[in-house]
């Protein structure tokens, strides 16, 4: 069987255009209706001497309803597979393509419309006949007897002379009745219909080809007289699929049709996707006679499927790569120390990037060994194994491993393909080759940790045999990219530990060490608030007193920063004075506040004063305190009663206005007395006020744990005990904790 030339079909479409059967724009592709390679094509092998269907495929038996019996008159069959030409009369009416192919005439793509309703009989509902509509068929057939066109050079087997084979392909993306696009279907498929066509004989050893038609040796350059008498595994090569041949080698044994896209090789060497449809062709008493194959070259399709899921694989690793740098550098910056920031990242990248990760850092400028301060793995075993790693090898600047050299200004290192045994990555180390060879790397990467232009650490990345990727330079452009987030993040943590150190060391040099005071037991605490990275407002104090008493004192004045520490040092200076001069709790926090804001010392701070006075015979002390707007004090006795000193509350050191003579509404005072043994209880409100948590629990924790404490608790343990308990999971604020136990 012949084909139109592509250069007829053009001058067919030009002359259409000229002469106005077809608008000039044309038609696009996506408009004109396609054939359905993948659908199951129905296969007819027809006598053309007695005009039957002596063989058929399942999908021919199928589109009759099972309403004949091969052999059965052409006729019949159209008319019992319902088809009509695009007009809507019977095969058996019209010049039909099967008459064409009947009278020795090829068809090379001809549309019929099948429909369902007139195969199902009268019985068909209005709703099915209109669903059948616009179900169409793509008509290929053509003789295989040397009268027909077989192939030149080639005996053809005595059975096939007088027969002929007409394939049946699904269309789709139209209407029957759109005339004008089937009409441009019609040239199109002279030209379509360029594909293989093949015929095999089961009945024989090794199930040979014993007919093919001049588009296979188009296709693969054999003629017909080398395909002939051969399995067509010939046209297979070393890069043809396994998978696939074993898939059409047990759809064969199994006598069923099969779709497969594999890659053949043609006369020549080269190599082409070979789209092949193998459907069985049995008689009517359902005996396989034949296999029938249709093949065509896909490779174009094969070759812009492949580029478009490669560009697919391509923006989906560059949207994960964008995902990882934001996730990684989202989780670095919320992160407390650089340990924690080294941690973060670690765990990030593995699994994403790394079966294994380590990030060492070197502890100080100029330092030559660095510190392994964080390991991840997927097999959380691995992680010891890392570690092990460093006991065994020297990381030191100037000893030839790949993290020193990078430690030591370097270029980043890419190992794509690591030795399998250790003794080739480490000769003569047995230790480290042991290491190397638990951990069952494949491939490397480390890059360096910058900031400021200074190497701070690296991070390696590794993968593991027998899944782990192979490292590309796409790959270490992004874990240069993330390890210069990481440095930065680094730099930022070591200052801010740097500077908090700092800060924490000026906010205590501001504190008092506590006096040794007769008859009391003493012991505080301050914590700096992980938020700040300057000093903060909060402080304590005990003064013991000329007239025999002793002055406590627990303050916080707004603000965590140094103005809010200066004013803290002034203000606490302040009370010493006043405290000292024997003023009474309530004047003495009024002089204070006339200061504060007569010499515009702090915007606001709360502050508890209390004056102790010296024990009686008993060991009671009578105790006067007033309070301005500070958490309320806790005294629990020796008996284990828990009070509450909230009496004669005032408000905030300057939250009130100075009248115009410069004073202050007076401040009252409670008095009370403490029983020898009882414990004297001041705090900050960094330990009940937490973003997120209600502060009356907060108390009522701290409140709880302090009763709960033995009575006869020293104030050093009662202060460990209370912290413990209530101490916020991430100290936003300053702490300041003072317990007082008298003895007794």
């Amino acid at each position: 069987m012949e084909t139109a030339d592509p250069g007829t079909l053009a001058e067919t479409l030009a002359g259409k255009v000229a002469a106005g059967d077809l608008p000039a724009s044309g038609l696009a592709a996506t408009d004109l209706p396609q054939v359905l390679y993948d659908a199951p094509a129905a296969v007819l092998m027809i006598d053309l001497e007695q005009r039957q269907v002596v063989y058929a495929n399942a999908a021919a038996v199928d589109l009759t309803g099972n309403r004949v019996r091969l052999p059965v008159d052409i006729d019949d069959w159209s008319d019992a597979a319902g088809l009509t030409d695009l007009g809507g009369k019977r095969m058996s009416e019209t010049t039909s393509p099967l008459s064409l192919v009947f009278s020795g005439i090829p068809v090379a793509g001809e549309p019929v419309a099948v429909h369902d309703a007139a195969r199902r009989g009268s019985s068909a509902t209005s709703a099915q006949r209109e669903a059948s509509e616009g179900r169409l068929l793509w008509v290929t057939g053509f003789g295989l007897g040397p009268d027909a066109g077989a192939p030149e050079g080639v005996e053809v087997p005595d059975e096939l002379r007088s027969r002929a084979l007409v394939v049946f392909l699904q269309l789709s993306g139209t209407e029957h009745g759109d005339r004008r696009r089937l009409e441009v279907l019609r040239d199109r498929a002279v030209v379509a219909t360029d594909m293989s066509f093949t015929i095999t004989d089961p009945r024989r050893e090794d199930d040979p080809l014993i007919w093919v038609n001049p588009s296979f040796t188009r296709l693969t350059g054999y003629t017909p007289d080398q395909a002939v008498g051969r399995n067509c595994r010939f046209l297979q090569g070393p890069n043809t699929d396994r998978a696939s041949v074993r898939r059409m080698t047990e759809a064969l044994r199994n006598q069923e049709p099969i779709t497969e896209v594999l890659l053949n090789y043609r006369r020549d060497g080269t190599a082409f996707w070979n789209q092949v449809s193998i459907s069985p062709v049995v008689d009517g008493a359902g005996n396989l006679v034949n296999f029938v194959g249709v093949q065509g070259d896909v490779t174009e399709r094969v070759l812009v499927e492949q580029e478009r899921r490669a560009a697919l694989a391509e923006a989906e690793e560059s949207r994960g790569q964008l995902r990882l740098l934001a996730e990684a550098t989202t989780q670095m910056t919320e992160a407390l120390d650089v340990v924690d920031a080294c941690r973060r990242l670690a765990r990030i990248v593995v699994p994403q990037l790394a079966d294994l990760c380590a990030v060492d850092v070197l502890d100080r400028p100029g330092a030559s060994a660095p510190q392994r301060l964080a390991v991840a793995a997927r097999d959380a075993a691995d992680e010891a194994r890392l570690r092990d790693l460093v006991l065994v090898r020297d990381y030191r600047i100037g000893r030839g491993s790949d993290t020193g050299r990078v430690l030591g200004g370097d270029e980043p290192v890419l190992v794509s393909d690591l030795p399998e045994r250790g003794e080739e990555r480490h000769p003569g180390d047995a230790a480290a080759a042991g290491a190397y060879d638990r951990l069952r790397l494949r491939s490397a990467m480390v890059v360096p940790l910058r900031a400021r232009g200074r190497v701070l650490g690296t991070l390696t990345l590794l993968t593991q045999h027998p899944y782990g990727r192979r490292y590309t330079q796409r790959d270490l452009h992004l874990a240069t990219d993330l390890a210069g987030r990481a440095g930065l993040t680094v730099d930022n943590a070591r200052l801010y530990e740097q500077e908090h150190a700092a800060a924490a060391t000026l906010q205590h040099s501001l504190l008092p060490a506590l006096p040794e005071v007769g008859g009391l037991q003493m012991a505080a605490r301050y914590l700096v608030g992980a938020d700040g990275n300057q000093v903060g407002g909060d402080w304590y104090d005990v003064l013991p007193l000329p007239d025999g008493g002793v002055g406590i004192a627990v303050g916080d004045v707004v603000g965590h920063d140094l103005a809010a520490a200066a004013a803290m040092g002034q203000l606490r200076g302040v009370l010493r004075s006043y405290a000292w001069d024997g003023g009474r709790p309530g004047s003495v926090l009024d002089r204070c506040d006339q200061l504060v804001q007569g010499l515009d010392m702090a915007a606001m701070a709360t502050a508890v004063y209390a004056r102790m006075e010296a024990p009686d015979a008993a060991g009671d002390r009578v105790l006067r305190y007033s309070n301005a707007g500070h958490p309320t004090p806790l005294l629990l006795t020796r008996e284990g009663e828990l009070r509450s000193l909230d009496d004669n509350r005032s408000p905030m050191i300057g939250a009130i206005p100075l009248g115009r003579d410069g004073s202050v509404p007076g401040r009252t005072e409670a008095e009370l007395t403490c029983p020898a043994g009882s414990l004297l209880l001041l705090y900050t409100d960094g330990l009940t006020d937490i973003a997120g948590e209600d502060a009356d629990e907060r108390t009522d924790l701290l409140e709880r744990t302090l009763a709960g404490l033995p009575v006869d608790s020293d104030a050093e343990c009662v202060v460990e005990r209370l912290l413990a308990a209530a101490r916020p999971d991430r100290l936003r604020d300053d702490v300041a904790l003072l317990a007082i136990r008298l003895d007794g």
